[in-house]
């Protein structure tokens, strides 16, 4: 966790089973400093695990034994995903958020959107191309100390619809029985 926040790394590669902390304890720690992309790579491949694991944030998640091409491409596609976040900006289609000015536009005009929705739509585009759950959004948008009712994901999607989803084709989808995401449109 130290090492972390002294580096600054682009993405951390954690086990689970670690001899002070677990894994799962590290990427809480990790969350409240900064937000690095992580990848679990364990041998602990029960699916309560890995929900577990992508619940408290990670990126991704490998079971040992595992196929280092596999590895390597799985992490490429997060840093992919995570490039545009670690320079402050990130755009999906005509959509631009802005984290270090704290800005929403859409087709180069300004969107005024509360703090609620602002991060809402930046964990959003943060994890665009990715399915993320109600519950997922609850942790990361609103906090483990949310004690209110989930519906609450749904309402607030709909009105980052009215504000930012206005073109077409549509950025952000429901994937009923799961969550949402927010995808790039196709050319």
């Amino acid at each position: 966790v130290a090492a972390a926040a002294a580096e600054s790394p682009d993405l951390v590669l954690l086990d689970v089973m670690l001899p002070d902390l677990d894994g799962f304890e590290v990427v809480r720690r990790l969350r409240e400093r900064q937000p690095v992309p992580v990848l679990f790579l364990t041998a602990r491949d029960r699916q309560a695990d890995k929900i577990t694991g992508l619940s408290l944030g990670a990126d991704d998640y490998v079971t040992k034994p595992f196929d280092l091409e596999e590895l390597i491409a799985r992490i490429r596609a997060i840093l992919r995903r995570t490039s545009g976040h670690q320079a402050g900006v990130l755009m999906v289609g005509a959509l631009t958020l802005d984290a270090e000015g704290h800005q929403v536009t859409w087709e180069g005009r300004p969107v005024r959107v509360s703090p609620t929705e602002f991060r809402l739509l930046r964990y959003l585009m943060e994890n665009a191309g990715r399915v993320v759950s109600k519950a997922q959004i609850l942790d990361r948008v609103w906090r483990y100390d949310f004690g209110g009712d989930a519906s609450i994901v749904d309402t607030y999607i709909s009105y980052l619809r009215r504000k930012v989803d206005i073109g077409e084709p549509k950025l952000i989808h429901t994937v009923h029985g799961v969550g949402y995401v927010m995808r790039e449109p196709r050319r």
